[in-house]
């Protein structure tokens, strides 16, 4: 799975869980229930949850009874909690290394990875005002003044 899907299957996960009311072992859904809503491969939710449960926002259990369930309640998960718990930024991509002798090769490496610095704390920062909570809702505050990005496909 590439870097970029991590965070829309991780958020996709947790509005699951929380729509199904999953606070509970007994109440887990299983990584094929949640790869059929996504829709992905249960190996792909299997890799997401894993990195959610080491956040700790969720908890899972392997095994044909196993599953994963909602440690915090939806309105207490930020969006930019989920991005930090899969490893994800703004993936602008990373600074090349630069070419020695080169003025601007030698400067423009640390200036870019304080570029790519500022991208990611703003991200972080728009995301924390947005719950999983937000994400089931039908017209939440955090989301009112915003259409879907126009390269996301939305379905109908």
């Amino acid at each position: 799975m590439s870097d970029s899907q991590r965070f829309p299957v991780a958020a996709h996960a947790l509005a699951y869980l929380a729509h199904k009311g999953a606070y509970s072992p007994a109440e887990a859904a299983a990584s094929a229930v949640l790869a059929a809503s996504v829709p992905t491969n249960p190996v792909v939710v299997r890799r997401v949850t894993a990195m959610l449960a080491r956040a700790g926002l969720i908890a899972t259990r392997p095994g044909a009874a196993g599953g994963a369930w909602l440690l915090r309640r939806p309105e207490e998960i930020g969006l930019d909690e989920v991005l930090k718990a899969v490893n994800g930024c703004a993936h602008l991509g990373s600074p090349p290394a630069g070419a020695k002798g080169c003025p601007v090769s030698e400067h423009i490496p640390r200036q870019v990875a304080k570029a790519l610095t500022a991208a990611d704390q703003a991200a972080s920062a728009a995301l924390a005002k947005i719950t999983i909570a937000d994400l089931l809702a039908e017209n939440p505050p955090s989301l009112a003044a915003f259409a879907p990005h126009a390269a996301c496909p939305v379905a109908a």
